[in-house]
C-alpha cells in the first residue's frame, strides 16, 4: 500500500455468489476512499483472510455453506474484528433486528443508493472511536439472529452464462442428480451444483420433506400417497409424477398423514 492509500478504508467482500461479488466490487471501486483488500466465496477463506490482512470493513454474506457469516464472526478474534456490514437475503424479523440494534446490513437484492447509504454508516463507525472488542451489539444481534435464521426463500441457478432466480415456494420437487441436484418447477427443471444433505438444510422444513435419499418434495404439491411394501409410499404429485418415499423417511409422510 502506498503512502496516498495510508487512510483508505480497506475493505473484503465475502460472498458465495459470483453475481453478488461483482456487484459489490463494481460499486466499491466508484468509492476514492476504498481499498478492496480481497474478495473471499465461503467461510473459511474469508476466516483466514481477516486474520492475515485485518480489513477495516467486511461486507459478509450471511447464507454460505460450510461456514456462514455468523460462525466467521464467532471465530473472529474479537481484539482485531473489523467492522461488519451482513448482506442477506432474510427479511422480516432478522431485518428488526439488525435496526434494533443499529447495525448495518444490505438485503438482497440491493441498488447504489442503498448500498452508498450503509457504506456511510459504516465510515462513519470507522473514522469514530473504534471499540477492540467485538460490540456488545454485535453480540446481542447474533444470539437473536440465531433464533430467528430463515430458510431460503429463492435460488440462484446459472446455466449457459444466463443466471434464473428460482422461488423456493415455486419448487415442485428436487431429486439426486450425482453430483447436482435437479430442481423441477411446473415450467421448468434447474440442474445445481449441491448436495442433497446441504439443499434439504436450505428448504423450510414445514413446507419440504425429505421421502428418500434421492427426493425431497413441497408438500402442497403432494397429490396422493399409496401405501406400498413393508412400510414403503409412492408419492403421486400433482404433475403425475410418482415418487417412492423409502421406509427410512416414512415417518414424515406418517406424521403429515396423522
Amino acid at each position: 500500500m502506498t503512502s496516498s492509500d495510508s487512510n483508505k478504508i480497506r475493505t473484503l467482500i465475502v460472498d458465495d455468489e459470483e453475481l453478488a461479488r461483482d456487484r459489490m466490487q463494481a460499486l466499491l471501486e466508484l468509492q476514492p476512499d476504498v481499498e478492496i483488500a480481497g474478495i473471499c466465496s465461503d467461510g473459511i477463506s474469508a476466516l483466514e483472510t481477516i486474520e492475515k490482512l485485518q480489513p477495516d470493513l467486511v461486507f459478509l454474506d450471511v447464507q454460505m455453506p460450510g461456514m456462514d457469516g455468523f460462525e466467521v464472526v464467532e471465530n473472529l478474534d474479537d481484539q482485531t474484528t473489523p467492522d461488519i456490514v451482513f448482506v442477506t437475503a432474510h427479511d422480516g424479523h432478522a431485518i428488526r433486528a439488525f435496526e434494533i440494534h443499529a447495525l448495518d446490513f444490505l438485503l438482497k437484492p440491493f441498488d447504489q443508493t442503498r448500498f452508498e447509504k450503509t457504506l456511510d454508516r459504516a465510515r462513519t463507525r470507522i473514522q469514530g472511536a473504534k471499540s477492540s472488542a467485538i460490540d456488545s451489539h454485535l453480540v446481542s444481534l447474533l444470539e437473536e439472529l440465531r433464533e430467528e435464521r430463515k430458510y431460503q426463500e429463492r435460488l440462484i441457478v446459472k446455466s449457459s452464462g444466463r443466471v434464473f432466480f428460482v422461488r423456493t415456494e415455486e419448487i415442485d420437487w428436487v431429486e439426486a442428480s450425482g453430483n447436482y441436484v435437479k430442481v423441477h418447477t411446473k415450467a421448468d427443471a434447474h440442474l445445481l451444483r449441491e448436495s442433497m444433505k446441504n439443499m434439504e438444510a436450505k428448504l423450510d422444513p414445514k413446507i419440504f420433506v425429505r421421502i428418500h435419499r434421492s427426493a425431497i418434495v413441497n408438500i402442497d404439491r403432494i397429490k396422493e400417497l399409496e401405501p406400498w411394501f413393508h412400510g414403503e409410499y409412492i408419492v403421486i404429485m400433482r404433475d403425475g409424477t410418482r415418487l417412492t418415499a423409502s421406509r427410512v423417511f416414512s415417518d414424515r409422510l406418517s406424521a403429515l398423514i396423522a
